[in-house]
């Protein structure tokens, strides 16, 4: 068994929290106006209205108007705008 498979199994078995699992992509709203995404994998759509930004198991859909990538690392990006809608599309 290799070791994500080993740290997956003890988060289970722990009851933790998702977010505590390395390399799992985590999704923060912050009101209408902002969307935080770490550990994304890239972004494989933009426009003014509608962004989708790739992660571990499939692309999340951020929707709306005027929206922009405020930041963006290797790690994190952030979207601003106003926000209608996060949708999670798996593979």
């Amino acid at each position: 068994m290799d070791r994500k498979n080993i740290l997956d199994r003890l988060m289970m078995s722990a009851d933790l929290p998702g977010e505590a699992t390395p390399g799992m992509p985590l999704v923060e709203i912050m009101g209408e106006h902002r969307v935080l995404i770490e550990n994304h994998k890239g972004v494989s759509g933009y426009g003014k209205t509608e962004i989708c930004v790739k992660v571990k198991f499939g692309v999340v859909k951020v929707t709306g108007c005027r929206l922009a990538l405020a930041r963006m690392s290797g790690n994190q990006l952030v979207i601003t705008g106003h926000i209608d809608g996060v949708n999670l599309c798996r593979r």
